[in-house]
């Protein structure tokens, strides 16, 4: 049975990658095709095709590998400098150039001429590459806002789990109490394992974070703590000591390795699945979006570990970068977890979510092959027509992205090896969530 889930729980990521790569091209396709440029192709994965099928002037269809996906316009690049669409040179890098620009230009026919790519205006081919990155980003947002509204997600609560009998600083990593700790002031009040804190010193308590905000803003202060006691409001009174807590950050989550001086009550929370409401969820997707931005930024940086995870039996980080098979392993191990199917089912909507922000995130880099790439150039473009124009100059015309097709392939060989590293080391020593 375990087996079998965890080979549904593959399945599922599968159809929802093949989902998100059509959607994202699906961005690209319909506003292409609202701008009147023609598509000949709309793919989804790479390598030999399985099925496809003709509609009006577009070929539909699905590729063995599950990998990526393309949408192939017609006249990507413009002529070059002599007016001509393919020269030949002995030159490797010109060669790169020439053949992106040929390659663009392939299925050009009879009335196609006002139809390419490049003779959009820049704004338009902005929207046209924006778009998949884009259809990432919205489907990104519904999955999160249907799981933290619709089903919850797992966090400290204001019930109590345990509760402290003395004070002890938390940079000393310590659970037992010694001669000399003083009492803890929620012992002292006489908080009970299985309370739920209705208010805290006359303002009501309804989730964990402003709970802990109100107990750390107290050091010293006697207050009145209202608890739910088996269906009863009961009123105890409680002197918040001062003691060395862990440091939250803005977001409210805990700064690993720093502690400050604040207000202690002394309990352990209890966690639960809380739905959340749609303030809460916007601000939790923003939590999570800067998270993911910084993590992007970061990611040069895990290389040493990730090689050392992949080669030399390193243990794998929590935060480790992780490929789509990682991902797809991620996802068959959450149907095995011990918890029920809202929550199994929950996670690896989750799962599919973040991927689909990484999508986002990771297309919108200023470099080709990316979409940020086309994005970057067709801005250039603009800044330097409309400089012309403001200066009198002559119209400089379309910015020449296939000139930095050698950099493209530069960018595209490190993403390669970066995602065969990962592959390594996803095989090798996955990242395991249980």
């Amino acid at each position: 049975m375990t087996t079998l889930m965890f080979i549904l729980g593959i399945g599922l990521f599968v159809v929802g990658l093949l989902f998100s790569i059509a959607w994202h091209e699906l961005g690209h396709l319909s506003t292409a095709k609202l701008f009147g440029i023609r598509v000949p192709q709309y793919m989804v994965g790479f390598g030999p095709t399985i099925w496809s099928r003709r509609k009006g002037e577009t070929e539909y269809g699905i590729k063995a590998i599950p990998f990526g996906g393309y949408i192939r316009m017609i006249g990507m690049f413009p002529p070059g400098p002599d007016g001509r669409l393919e020269v030949r040179s002995t030159s490797p890098w010109r060669g790169m150039i020439e053949d992106a620009r040929s390659a663009a230009y392939e299925e050009l026919g009879p009335g196609d001429e006002k139809r390419m790519f490049y003779t959009r205006a820049p704004w338009k081919r902005v929207i046209v590459m924006f778009a998949g990155p884009f259809m990432n980003l919205v489907l990104a947002v519904a999955l999160f806002l249907t799981i933290l509204m619709g089903f919850g997600i797992t966090q400290q609560t204001t019930t109590v789990s345990s509760v402290s009998q003395c004070v002890i600083a938390q940079s000393e990593n310590r659970d037992k109490c010694e001669k000399g700790d003083p009492a803890s002031p929620a012992a002292a009040a006489g908080l009970k394992a299985g309370d739920k804190i209705v208010s805290f010193n006359g303002v009501k308590t309804d989730d964990w974070n402003k709970l802990s905000d109100l107990i750390r803003a107290n050091p010293g202060k006697e207050v009145p703590i209202v608890v739910d006691r088996k269906g009863q409001d009961v009123t105890l009174h409680a002197k918040i000591a001062t003691n060395q807590v862990a440091k939250k950050d803005s977001g409210g989550q805990i700064v690993e390795g720093q502690y400050v001086q604040a207000g202690f009550l002394g309990f352990s929370a209890a966690t639960g699945v809380v739905k959340q409401d749609f303030g809460e969820s916007v601000t939790w997707m923003g939590d999570r979006i800067g998270e993911a931005v910084d993590s992007l930024a970061a990611l040069p940086g895990k290389v040493p570990a990730l090689w050392n995870a992949a080669f030399d039996g390193a243990p794998r980080e929590a935060d480790s970068p992780m490929g789509v098979v990682g991902a797809a392993r991620v996802g068959g191990e959450i149907f095995t977890l011990d918890i029920p199917p809202t929550q199994q089912l929950a996670m690896a909507l989750m799962l599919v979510a973040g991927f689909n922000l990484s999508l986002f995130l990771f297309n919108m880099l200023p470099l080709l092959p990316l979409d940020g790439g086309h994005i970057a150039g067709a801005l250039w473009e603009s800044l330097r027509r409309n400089t012309a124009k403001v200066l009198r100059r002559p119209d400089p015309g379309p910015f020449d992205v296939a000139k930095l097709m050698p950099v493209a392939y530069v960018v595209a060989g490190i993403f390669i090896c970066f995602t065969i590293l990962v592959l390594i080391a996803d095989v090798v020593n996955p990242v395991r969530i249980s």
